[in-house]
C-alpha cells in the first residue's frame, strides 16, 4: 500500500507546481500588459482607460511635434536642393556657351595649320584637369586666356554647387527617416488609444473623451466648466492687446468643432501648432511651426498677465499649445478624440505663455 501511496503524493505534488506556476504565468501576463508585452489585458475602469489614453494622447502629441519640426527641416532641405540643382543647371548652361566658343577658337586654329591648346581642351575628357595640368592660360593669347579662366572657374563652381548638393541630400533622407519613425510612433500611440476606448460602452467614452451625448451618437462638448456655459460671448475679441491678437482669436472662434488631424494646419483640420499658426497667419503674421519654437516667438508673459490672444502652453516638455481667450479659458486642439474647443487652461500643466503682438 505505501508503495502504492508515493506516487499519487508526487503526483499531487506536481499537480500543486504545475498550479503555482500557470498562476505565475498569469500574474506576469497581467503585470506586462500595461506596457504592451503582455498576451493578456486586464479589465480597466473607465477611469483607468482614461488615464492611459491621456497619456497616450500626450506621447502622441510630442511625436507629432516632433515630426512637425522634422517635416519643416525637410521641406527646408528640399527646397535647398532644388535651389542648388537649379544653379548648377545655369551654370552647366554658360560652360557650354564658354565651351562653344573655345571650340570657335579651336576650329579657327586648325584652319590656320595647328592643333593649338584650345583644340586640347576642347577635345580632353577632363578639361578641368587638362587646364589645372597644361598651364594652358599661359600658353594662349589674352582672349582665350580669359575665356579659360572663365570655363576654370564655372567647373570649379559647378563642382562646388554639386558637393553640396549630395551633402543637402544625405540631409532630406536623414530628415525622410525622422518623419517615418515619429510617424509609426504616432500612428501606433493613436491605434492603442482607439483600442482602449473601443472597449468602453458609448456613455463611458463620452465621459473619457469630454463628449456629451445626442440620440444615438456623441458630439464633442464645445464647453462647460461645472455647469457654467463657457462660450457665454461667443466669438468675443475683447481684452484683446493689438488687432492682430483680435483677429487670432476670432480666427479660433470660427474653427471650433474642427477636427483634430496630427500634422493639420488648417483649413478645416488641425493640430495644436498647427491651429495656433494658422489663427495667426490668418492675421498677416508668421509662427513657427512647432510648439518647441512658438513658445519663443514673441514675449514670454506670467500666467497673471494674460490677455487674449496670448499663446499659452503645457506639460514640461513645451508639447502643447492653445490661444488664450480670457477668464482663464483658451481654443485648443485636444486630441484625436476632441475637436477644436474652449477648455480652461487649469485642465493641463501649464509651462509658459508668450504674447505674439
Amino acid at each position: 500500500m505505501a508503495a502504492h501511496r508515493k506516487p499519487r503524493q508526487r503526483t499531487s505534488g506536481g499537480h500543486k507546481a504545475r498550479t503555482a506556476f500557470t498562476l505565475a504565468l498569469a500574474g506576469a501576463a497581467t503585470t506586462t500588459a500595461f506596457d504592451g508585452t503582455g498576451q493578456a489585458e486586464p479589465n480597466l475602469t473607465p477611469a483607468q482607460v482614461k488615464a492611459k489614453v491621456d497619456r497616450l494622447y500626450r506621447e502622441a502629441e510630442e511625436a507629432t511635434e516632433k515630426y512637425n519640426g522634422a517635416h519643416e527641416k525637410a521641406t527646408a532641405a528640399e527646397q535647398r536642393l532644388k535651389s542648388l540643382r537649379d544653379e548648377a543647371a545655369r551654370k552647366e548652361e554658360r560652360l557650354n556657351s564658354a565651351r562653344q566658343k573655345l571650340g570657335s577658337m579651336a576650329a579657327a586654329q586648325y584652319r590656320d595649320g595647328g592643333l593649338g591648346p584650345a583644340v586640347q581642351l576642347a577635345l580632353s575628357d577632363d578639361p578641368d584637369g587638362y587646364l589645372d595640368g597644361a598651364a594652358f592660360a599661359e600658353r594662349a593669347g589674352d582672349r582665350q586666356s580669359a575665356t579659360v579662366s572663365r570655363v576654370r572657374r564655372q567647373l570649379r563652381e559647378i563642382e562646388q554647387l554639386r558637393g553640396s548638393a549630395r551633402l543637402e541630400l544625405t540631409t532630406l533622407r536623414t530628415r525622410q527617416a525622422e518623419l517615418k519613425k515619429h510617424k509609426a510612433t504616432i500612428t501606433g500611440k493613436l491605434d492603442a488609444a482607439r483600442t482602449l476606448l473601443s472597449r468602453l460602452t458609448e456613455a463611458e467614452r463620452a465621459r473619457v473623451t469630454g463628449s456629451t451625448t445626442t440620440g444615438g451618437g456623441t458630439r464633442a462638448s464645445r464647453a462647460t466648466t461645472g455647469t457654467r456655459d463657457t462660450l457665454r460671448t461667443p466669438g468675443s475679441t475683447a481684452g484683446a492687446p493689438t488687432a492682430r491678437a483680435a483677429a487670432a482669436v476670432s480666427y479660433a472662434y470660427s474653427k471650433l468643432g474642427s477636427p483634430y488631424v496630427w500634422g493639420a494646419t488648417g483649413p478645416n483640420a488641425f493640430d495644436c501648432s498647427g491651429l495656433a499658426l494658422a489663427a495667426y497667419r490668418s492675421a498677416g503674421i508668421s509662427l513657427p511651426r512647432t510648439t518647441y519654437a512658438q513658445i519663443d516667438a514673441g514675449r514670454r508673459v506670467s500666467r497673471s498677465e494674460l490677455l487674449p490672444g496670448d499663446l499659452v502652453f503645457f506639460y514640461s516638455g513645451i508639447t502643447h499649445v492653445g490661444i488664450y481667450i480670457g477668464d482663464g479659458r483658451m481654443i485648443h486642439a485636444p486630441n484625436p478624440s476632441a475637436p477644436v474647443r474652449v477648455a480652461p487652461i487649469s485642465d493641463m500643466p501649464f509651462a509658459g505663455a508668450t504674447r505674439v503682438v
